[in-house]
């Protein structure tokens, strides 16, 4: 009782956050990522004519593309059904997924600024195209904090893909670095020498000295904000010691729950990204707020079919289907969707046409992103692209409007949620956005 009543949230005034603005529909956020940009219109935004015109030139005026090297329309690979109650179509690649059709609301008229690979991740990340500033993950631990003090507000899964713009798309930028993204890998330990080793009594006399050697230090510097920030870590690193193996250890999940997941599948990239589906759960039960999740390497290239389409997204399909309909399905049985948001996005989508015979190049025009729980609508489609599938007209959602939204979703005003930094103050949508208010239930 003791440890109880002196214990406190990372949501301190040492983490410079606040309570939420308003009552939340979503306490933490699961984020995955797709790495590459999958197609729309071979996954969520089905466009017959692309079928009708297959093989001929494209009718439409094209912008320049990543690497101008433009063929013909290119008819999905794949077909679509019709799923649910609510007759959701989603591509025959998504089998899985598509049990969950009635638990997704599906965005197909995302867009993004920038067509290249970093800037787009970047902008995803930060909404800015640019390096330096804090990621989504960083802002929801920063406005949030972390309901579990021993581990981080922020958590990157990193299957074994890190996105181009590297390890910037999960920084903290000019927020204390408490908000940085921690990097676990979802297999061993997840983190190099986590395991303490010294006795816990050695461990305890240590600590005491550096918090000793710490808060003299601090005194001197007379309470730099940076230094805080790196003796809040160093304390975390110590509580983690014990926190990130216990997270690790999945040998008490039930067989049907590593059965759903597809812990033992036949195909290793299913393996690794079911384990980190898996752990992004039994993170968000230990109350961290934001857990990002990167792909798994897989058989020719992440979701970037410059050529080969049908192998390379067959392949990531593969890898992340099971575990994401497990992770939903998962959550929905314990009563946690209702307060978890997934979101699953990538930096840009594909062209309807052909680069060269059989692959597609990037498009930020218009493309499809979607979300479950945490507040939102199942069973529904927001927006729409034009009959190829090429161009968002109708329910446009630029970047911003999608970081406004999720941190409505979880109780913050986006335009309140500012730190000053370099003369002003900023925030993660800066001056604009808009919390796109017909998705949420």
């Amino acid at each position: 009782m003791a440890g109880l009543l002196s214990d406190r949230t990372f949501a301190g005034p040492l983490s410079g956050s606040t309570p939420p603005h308003f009552a939340p529909r979503a306490r933490n956020i699961i984020f995955l990522y797709m790495d590459g940009g999958p197609s729309q219109v071979d996954t969520f935004d089905p466009k017959p004519r692309l079928t009708d015109l297959h093989g001929k030139p494209f009718p439409m005026q094209m912008e320049r593309t990543q690497f101008n090297d433009v063929g013909n329309v290119l008819g999905s690979p794949w077909s679509f059904d019709r799923h649910g109650e609510s007759g959701l179509p989603v591509s025959r690649l998504f089998p899985h997924v598509a049990t969950c059709a009635d638990d997704l609301c599906v965005i197909r008229s995302m867009t993004s600024e920038f067509s290249e690979h970093t800037n787009a991740n970047y902008f995803l990340h930060t909404g800015l195209g640019l390096a330096g500033r804090p990621s989504m993950g960083a802002w929801a631990s920063y406005g949030l904090g972390s309901e579990n003090q021993n581990l981080p507000g922020f958590v990157v899964l990193n299957g074994g893909l890190t996105p181009p713009g590297g390890l910037d798309c999960f920084s903290n930028g000019f927020l204390p670095a408490t908000h940085q993204g921690s990097i676990i890998k979802p297999a061993g330990t997840g983190l190099a020498n986590v395991r303490p080793g010294d006795a816990a009594s050695s461990q305890q006399r240590k600590r005491n000295l550096l918090r000793d050697i710490d808060a003299e230090y601090l005194a001197r510097t007379g309470g730099d904000g940076a230094v805080e920030s790196a003796i809040a870590n160093h304390e975390l690193a110590f509580r983690m010691q014990w926190a990130v193996p216990e997270l690790m250890e999945i040998a008490g999940e039930s067989e049907a729950t590593k059965q759903l997941y597809g812990i033992d599948a036949e195909y290793e990239p299913t393996r690794i990204y079911a384990r980190q589906c898996l752990l992004a759960r039994r993170l968000v039960e230990r109350g961290v707020r934001f857990v990002e999740l990167t792909c798994p390497v897989v058989s020719g290239d992440r979701w970037d079919q410059h050529d080969n389409l049908k192998e390379g997204h067959e392949n990531n399909a593969r890898a992340v289907d099971q575990p994401i309909a497990g992770l939903l399905k998962d959550l929905k049985s314990r009563g946690l969707l209702d307060e978890t948001l997934v979101v699953w996005a990538a930096e840009f989508g594909r062209t309807p046409f052909a680069q060269g015979a059989d692959g597609r190049d990037h498009n930020p025009f218009g493309f499809t992103i979607w979300m479950a729980g945490g507040g939102v609508r199942g069973g529904m489609i927001h927006g729409e692209t034009d009959e190829f599938g090429y161009r968002a007209v109708d329910g446009v959602m630029e970047m911003h409007d999608l970081h406004a939204t999720m941190l409505h979703l979880v109780g913050i005003d986006h335009t309140q949620l500012t730190t000053r930094h370099a003369g002003r103050d900023m925030r993660l949508t800066d001056v604009h956005g808009h919390v796109i208010h017909d998705i949420i239930a």
